[in-house]
């Protein structure tokens, strides 16, 4: 099994209540969650990336720490986990992105990966003015395609000459290179995403319930054998525990009870501009009223394991069999005391 940390590299990490903690992201709170992650043999730590949050009595996500320098500096600090910065395609030229996570493999010793956002909210883009307009909905992930293709050559090759659609390099270079190809992780989840994932990431993931994450996996393995490649399915889920079952349930109903609506209509309002059917932003608006085992937007619609340390355990158990998933990624309210039992209490029940 692989286990990951979905980093809180923006304000009030992943749950959007006036119940849990409230805090501004900061380079000391994700190195402290990523080194017990590291301790607690943890396999990868993945920093997401917004330009513009959604404000609400939270303020959900007004701070995000940018994500390449912010592995770059825990890159330095770490010695086994795998970092993974996020690379929102609008603001970063693939050359530039391909020299930034080459050097982050440099300084952590091919340790560094890369995910990649098409972006589906206008507004952080056009804040910047770099929104190309709403056809970009359905082409962002030709765009995407287009971008770690020139990604890739430029890992490998010692100078590329490209003429596509919408980028054009002349004898561009990056040098030192990465040692050994890095790891790519997409969360397309829309049939053109993950059409993209199947031939150009090596993991997808996703935020659903059991059921569909068994047909989503089950698609992606079977498109991914039919081009020659493999793909894992990551699975993300919050996790809450407690003492009791009935404990751990009081304080995820407490979090849906004080949810920052007005956040969480500012996330479904950008979401609902998105013409790319079947995706991310069509399953954020499909989450407001789910109950949390499904993924309510109280924890930013990721389903929610919850329950004693062994009832946590026995559910990744259960997902684990019933999906065939190799992994999963996880938030929590408390990151570093949630991690920390997660590795001493949680992962040696599950079995796989």
């Amino acid at each position: 099994m692989k286990y990951g940390v979905f980093l809180p590299s923006a304000r009030n990490g992943f749950t959007i209540s006036e119940a849990a903690p409230l805090y501004d992201p900061s380079f000391e709170h994700n190195l402290e969650a990523t080194l017990e992650a590291e301790r607690q043999g943890f396999d990868f730590a993945l920093a997401m990336m917004k330009w513009k949050g959604f404000g609400g009595t939270t303020g959900y996500w007004d701070g995000c720490l940018e994500t390449f320098t912010l592995c770059a500096g825990m890159a330095a600090r770490t010695s086994k986990i795998q970092l993974i910065p996020s690379t929102t395609l609008l603001t970063t030229h693939p050359a530039v992105c391909a020299r930034m996570i080459a050097t982050i493999n440099d300084i952590s010793g091919g340790r560094c990966g890369l995910n990649i956002v098409t972006g589906w909210n206008h507004i952080e883009y056009e804040s910047m003015g770099i929104w190309p307009g709403s056809d970009y909905y359905e082409r962002r992930y030709d765009y995407a395609a287009e971008y770690i293709h020139v990604v890739k050559r430029l890992w490998t090759e010692d100078e590329v000459t490209h003429d596509g659609e919408f980028f054009k390099l002349n004898r561009a270079t990056v040098s030192p290179k990465p040692a050994k190809m890095p790891t790519i992780v997409s969360a397309g989840q829309s049939p053109k995403g993950l059409d993209f994932t199947v031939n150009n990431a090596d993991y997808s993931f996703v935020m659903t319930g059991t059921e569909n994450l068994k047909k989503f996996t089950s698609t992606m393995n079977e498109k991914a054998a039919a081009v020659g490649r493999q793909v894992g399915t990551l699975p993300l889920y919050a996790v809450i525990t407690g003492r009791t079952d009935a404990e751990a349930q009081r304080l995820a109903d407490d979090v849906i009870a004080k949810a920052d609506r007005s956040a969480i209509g500012n996330i479904l309002g950008s979401a609902a501009l998105d013409t790319n059917e079947g995706g991310s932003s069509s399953h954020l608006q499909a989450a407001l009223d789910l109950p949390a085992e499904q993924g309510n937007m109280a924890f930013m619609s990721f389903p929610l394991l919850c329950g004693t340390p062994e009832t946590v355990a026995s559910k990744i158990n259960d997902i684990v069999a019933e999906t065939g998933v190799p992994g999963v990624m996880m938030s929590w309210l408390d990151f570093t005391a949630g991690i920390r039992e997660f590795g001493e209490k949680i992962a040696p029940k599950v079995k796989y």
